[in-house]
């Protein structure tokens, strides 16, 4: 039986609740979904949920990300600091399929403050059901690491 794909979630307080349900979403469709918190409503700040979250990434340890705050902007911020981290904000499945497709993002980014459950479960599924195309796409890819600080 082949291995689960891992996938490591993290937010900061302001979308704990859509992290938790997205995270038992995507378990529900056989992906093993690792939620590395936060669990407590207590102001957190995004971009140590962010790196946490972009490490386990670059380390192998999970495939892709999904990481949440408010916009989601400060979290993929964050993120994409972490050398070999392509992360985007999204707020459309549309947007979400292309990053993958076309940037092959590792890491998605939302907003909870931004998206409703419904459209963020349709984002994940866009994003999590889209191949990178490679071609034409995979010299421009290449050109973004270098680009690292």
């Amino acid at each position: 039986m082949p291995q689960k794909i891992r996938v490591v979630l993290s937010s900061d307080h302001a979308a704990i609740g859509l992290r938790q349900d997205i995270a038992g979403y995507i378990s529900s469709k056989g992906y093993d979904a690792i939620d590395i918190g936060p669990v407590l409503p207590e102001s957190t700040a995004y971009a140590p949920h962010g790196q946490a979250a972009a490490a386990r990434v670059i380390s192998g340890d999970c495939r892709f990300g999904i990481i949440l705050c408010g916009t989601g902007q400060g979290i993929m911020m964050a993120a994409n600091k972490m050398p070999g981290i392509r992360c985007g904000v999204c707020s459309d499945p549309f947007s979400a399929r292309m990053i993958r497709q076309h940037n092959d993002a590792n890491m998605l980014a939302m907003g909870a403050r931004v998206v409703g459950d419904a459209l963020a479960l349709a984002i994940v599924n866009a994003f999590l059901d889209a191949e990178f195309m490679g071609g034409r796409h995979a010299p421009r890819v290449a050109l973004i690491e270098p680009l690292a600080d």
